[in-house]
């Protein structure tokens, strides 16, 4: 298999064709579709009654894909007379988080939306909410030990090990036969991105069998350059990297370009800047993207309906979006803006 330019995927299928979610939750859940969720009239008027208190927190603001999560809370949340109390930057650190929740448990919101920062360090404090009476919706991972209905609502996830056999499929057609890649991780018990790198290896394995591959790993995004040009140097020949998202990827990419030898990429997340370094093409050669506008909007449908009564499904995952050069523009409407998922409502009582 010889790098060529590949072939453009189709990009955000219509909800009801969508393709299945393949991953499970995890507690090993079968995915609900979010369409099995909604907000009626009914509902709204009850909660703008009730003009709920919902924090926001995250492991970073400053990604796209933070930005734009909290974009889709925020439309829901504003048309369900919700009041958005903060919105916390951990900076992906575990002890920035810990403290944010013991704050929070004093501040007592009504609900809190949030990522968690590995599944550990920060399992006691995520359980210190639900005991102070504060409803929880999770955002990709649920803490070690944490139980859906007595520790939270639900978890609101993309389908991670879907995007990362994405990922696979679209590196593989650029890496010739005996080639070698090396998936840079996270160097956290993270499950999202533990799914991503199960997923694209396995996929390898099965369809690629004569793929080499290794892996390094990187504790802060900023870092992974700092990863990979060690690895790049004692490997000149590596055809191909796969990143688990895009804010590594992009970190990493100074310390790629200008080599003798460059090794194509995938990553996940349709930021910006990895949607500009897809388009130039020279490293970046496909992209297995999140819809976190959308998911925003699934996560305050669901903090909204728990808040008023109604049963939340215990996992909600959306398949990724399978992006290249050639559809990397329609992409990037369905991953920053508002599809028309949530406007009809899906929940009667």
């Amino acid at each position: 298999m010889g790098k060529d330019d590949g072939a453009a995927s189709a990009v955000a299928p219509p909800a009801a064709s969508r393709p299945l979610v393949v991953g499970l939750g995890p507690h090993g859940e079968r995915a609900a579709p979010p369409e099995l969720i909604g907000l009626s009239n009914d509902i709204l008027e009850e909660a703008r009654g009730k003009r709920f208190r919902i924090a926001i927190l995250l492991h970073t603001t400053e990604s796209d894909w933070a930005r734009r999560q909290v974009d889709g809370i925020a439309s829901v949340l504003a048309r369900a007379g919700a009041t958005t109390t903060e919105i916390v930057d951990c900076g992906y650190d575990a002890r920035t988080q810990v403290a944010a929740i013991d704050r929070l448990v004093r501040e007592r919101p009504d609900a809190v939306i949030g990522i968690p920062v590995g599944s550990t360090a920060v399992a006691e404090a995520f359980r210190k909410l639900a005991v102070a009476g504060i409803r929880l919706v999770l955002l990709d991972n649920a803490p070690s030990g944490l139980l859906q209905g007595a520790d939270y609502v639900s978890v609101i996830s993309s389908d991670n090990f879907g995007l990362g056999q994405i990922a696979a499929s679209l590196l593989s057609p650029y890496i010739p036969q005996g080639g070698a890649v090396c998936t840079v991780a996270y160097n956290i018990d993270f499950f999202a991105t533990a799914q991503r790198e199960i997923a694209f290896s396995k996929w390898m394995r099965r369809e690629r069998p004569d793929i080499a591959l290794a892996q390094v790993k990187f504790d802060q995004p900023k870092q992974a350059g700092e990863a990979i040009g060690p690895y790049l140097d004692a490997n000149p020949g590596l055809d191909g990297l796969f990143v688990v998202w895009d804010e590594p990827a992009v970190a990493a990419l100074p310390c790629i370009r200008g080599r003798k030898r460059v090794p194509v990429m995938t990553t996940v997340d349709l930021g910006g800047a990895i949607a500009e370094a897809l388009r130039d093409g020279d490293v970046v050669k496909g992209v297995a993207a999140q819809r976190p506008f959308e998911q925003g909007e699934v996560a305050a449908t669901a903090a909204i309906a728990a808040l008023t009564g109604h049963p939340v499904p215990p996992w909600i995952a959306l398949p990724g979006l399978a992006v290249t050069a050639a559809n990397a523009a329609e992409a990037l409407k369905h991953v920053g803006g508002a599809p028309a998922l949530l406007r009809q409502p899906a929940v009667q009582e």
